[in-house]
């Protein structure tokens, strides 16, 4: 699975890296080195502009999503939060998912995200979790492969009060390969620049080459570095969380 990641980068910075036109000038995110559930953050989508939703036109847009995705059709927000990730094996079929699977893709920038790995200690049996930041070895931004969804809030009167609406998010994750493997069994799924534009379309609805296109994840070499277990508490925050320490 992936339950923390770090996302660091600036709307200046990741705006060029994915095609997106404009900055978005009124919302902004601080960095994040412990991004957790139900934190917001930075999406790349495709949607209709505002008053053409019956439309072809779509524009693409970097805004930001809360994470962890809350159905349409869920009675509590709450719900969200136990929706983090989505199994790139049934993401297509699962109630929760499949909607936003044939419509509703994204991409979620990040540096890198945080595993555990189980160690049994010899001497007196029990298990202990050390954490690992897991990164490109190039330093390049990840791009991971998402889904987002809209709630109505039936607390909200009105339908165009923009509360009204909460836009939420899923990462999907595969079978871990490279030095995530050795970590844990999942992983993210990230997307090579050249399949970007055939993910974010929501037009494109062929649930068999959408299929075909998480069949190809990014390839490249991570690096797995062991680090504080500071990172473990979501109110930690900052660079040093990143830093190597002796396993």
């Amino acid at each position: 699975m992936c339950g923390r990641y770090a996302s660091t980068r600036s709307p200046q910075e990741l705006a060029p890296l994915f095609q997106v036109p404009d900055v978005p000038a009124k919302e902004t995110l601080a960095p994040n080195w412990n991004v957790a559930p139900t934190n917001d953050v930075w999406a790349v989508l495709e949607r209709a502009p505002r008053g053409e939703e019956d439309t072809d036109t779509v524009q693409r847009e970097l805004r930001p999503l809360r994470w962890g995705l809350v159905p349409s059709w869920a009675k509590d927000v709450k719900v969200g939060a136990r929706m983090i990730n989505a199994r790139v094996e049934t993401v297509h079929e699962k109630p929760a998912y499949r909607r936003a699977f044939m419509r509703r893709r994204c991409l979620l920038p990040a540096d890198g995200f945080y595993e555990w790995e189980q160690i049994k200690d010899p001497a007196t049996g029990k298990t202990r979790k050390l954490p690992y930041f897991i990164h490109p070895e190039d330093e390049q931004v990840m791009a991971l492969a998402g889904l987002y969804e809209y709630w109505r809030d039936p607390a909200v009167k009105q339908d165009d009060d923009p509360a009204a609406w909460l836009m939420t998010c899923t990462i999907i994750t595969t079978e871990a390969t490279d030095a995530a493997g050795r970590v844990h069994p999942r992983m993210p799924l990230a997307l090579t620049p050249d399949h970007y534009d055939a993910w974010l379309d929501p037009t494109h609805q062929d649930p068999d080459d959408l299929r075909a296109l998480l069949g190809q994840p990014a390839e490249g070499h991570l690096h797995a570095r062991p680090v504080s277990t500071a990172v473990n508490n979501v109110r930690n925050n900052g660079p040093q969380l990143l830093d190597e320490i002796a396993a």
